[in-house]
């Protein structure tokens, strides 16, 4: 399926545009800490953005990077940069000086639009960047920075888009390198709208009256499209809050702003699960987690507590948002439910062959919206493009039903005495104990040089490790799972390596084993 476009298109006249001409100039679009932002106001400083760039000599295709927390510019820079022809690049602003510098070498963005709380990492990036030419400091902007908020007073408030085309470069997102080195997904002017009308409008039926609220952050596709272009596209607002999203923060912010979709990760709705002070969270009516599969037993423990489904949906960067959901009141636990419309896909064998129903297999899918190429990465490309198709890297397997049931990434996959054993599925079983707040599984090699599963456990805080409860799990696996699966070592740590997304960097736990 695809959204009918006509071949001149600019993505900001969807989302920016088209509020204030359906009659949505007084509606807020934004609450940000004491402000309502409405959608008047949010087209007058997205054009101010635009001219802004404009003035200081961006051009289309060329790169702006947002080094922003969760704040009204990100969406001021963000569509004025995209109005104007140009790229915008979310980054997260919490990196570290030779993080910047790479992805400014990288980009070879002309303007970089920083919060003052990033810049002390930035400033040294900066000063070696060859391509840079401006950096725009929202907040204060001592000596040779340039003030965004004076550049915007000075701005017309008034923009045509650039006529770019539907299939013309509009955004980058970088990967949040669970495998490696970040790489930019480029996105296209058309992907965006795509994604909304073909998942969020049937899949998920947000409306111009919903609120939403996204403890995953802008910076990366999935809070990108939670927390912005999903309810720009139906007049809904949006609940932005710039700080880490600490659980009992969390809570607050939902009680204070009553949003009716919640998006998170979970890692985030396990230690919400664990908050003893009783918050209002009435007004959600959907509940999404993506970033790793969900547990069977977080799900009914949110539910429990909260009467309200998790739905497990899974996405990527190169796919710009969701391949697969479950779907309100048609939750299989444990599954990541079903292809959206804005997708197809198919599980494949080491040849390509597409595999029978309950086999085990790589996950390809192919949509309107999937990235074209990364960025400067040629071999990368090859690999994961594959025509139509995008190698999520992901292994799977499909029921009868139709449902998806992942079994861990690719490299993940571990071969115990001939026979694929899933991390996730002995995660899943681990997590079923009281005592385990999070767990993580890797192989390592035995005496032999064999390889067998290893496991890494987070304890809840009341729980003392030892050599009992060690007994105890492994017992657990043995008695639910093949008895060839369980674990036999297990750590018990302090925390687990991530993603900023919350993803597990088991490539990490590989090469400390």
């Amino acid at each position: 399926m695809r959204v009918d476009l006509p071949d001149t298109y600019n993505a900001a006249t969807t989302f920016i545009d088209e509020n204030v001409v359906r009659g949505r100039g007084r509606k807020t679009a934004i609450f940000y800490r004491d402000q309502e932002i409405t959608y008047q106001e949010l087209f007058e400083k997205v054009n101010r953005t635009g001219n802004a760039l404009k003035e200081l000599g961006v051009e289309v295709e060329q790169r702006v990077l947002l080094v922003l927390p969760d704040c009204p510019e990100f969406a001021y820079g963000f569509f004025g940069a995209i109005k104007i022809g140009a790229v915008p690049i979310p980054t997260n602003p919490w990196l570290k000086a030779r993080d910047y510098e790479y992805l400014l070498k990288d980009s070879r963005a002309k303007v970089v639009i920083v919060h003052d709380s990033s810049l002390a990492e930035l400033e040294p990036a900066c000063d070696c960047a060859r391509y840079l030419k401006h950096t725009l400091v929202v907040g204060r902007a001592p000596g040779k920075w340039l003030s965004f908020w004076s550049l915007l007073g000075k701005a017309s408030d008034r923009l045509e888009a650039e006529p770019t085309n539907k299939d013309d470069v509009a955004l980058w997102v970088y990967t949040s390198g669970s495998t490696g080195a970040p790489k930019a997904a480029v996105h296209l002017h058309h992907d965006m709208v795509t994604i909304t009308d073909l998942f969020v409008k049937p899949v998920l039926g947000m409306t111009e009256d919903d609120i939403t609220f996204s403890a995953s952050k802008l910076f990366f596709s999935y809070g990108l499209g939670n927390t912005l272009y999903f309810p720009f596209r139906f007049g809904a607002s949006t609940a932005l809050w710039p700080e880490r999203a600490e659980p009992e923060k969390t809570l607050q912010v939902i009680e204070e702003y009553r949003p009716t979709f919640f998006f998170s990760v979970p890692t985030l709705y396990a230690r919400l699960l664990r908050v003893e002070k009783r918050y209002d969270l009435s007004s959600l009516r959907i509940c999404l987690s993506s970033g790793e599969p969900l547990p069977p037993a977080l799900f009914y423990q949110w539910k429990e507590k909260f009467g309200i489904e998790l739905l497990d949906v899974v996405g990527s960067t190169e796919a710009m948002h969701d391949f697969l959901a479950n779907r309100p009141g048609r939750v299989k636990p444990g599954s990541s439910g079903e292809v959206t419309p804005a997708f197809k896909a198919k599980i494949v064998d080491e040849n390509g062959r597409e595999v029978s129903v309950g086999q085990v297999g790589n996950l390809l899918v192919k949509g309107e919206a999937t990235s074209p190429y990364y960025w400067n990465k040629h071999e990368q490309t090859k690999k994961t493009m594959l025509g139509e198709w995008l190698k999520t890297g992901d292994t799977y397997y499909r029921d009868e039903e139709g449902y998806y049931w992942y079994c861990g990434r690719s490299d993940d996959m571990l071969k115990v005495g001939g026979m694929w054993v899933s991390p996730i599925e002995i995660e899943n079983t681990l997590m079923e104990h009281g005592a385990v707040l999070e767990a993580a599984v890797a192989g390592q090699p035995d005496q032999d040089g064999l390889i067998k599963p290893k496991a890494y456990v987070v304890l809840k805080s009341e729980y003392p490790p030892g050599d009992p409860l060690r007994a105890e799990l492994q017992s657990l696996v043995k008695n639910r799972l093949a008895p060839y699966k369980y674990p036999r070592w297990i750590d018990f740590v302090e925390e687990l390596p991530k993603t900023a997304t919350g993803k597990i960097q088991r490539f990490k736990l590989r090469h400390n084993s």
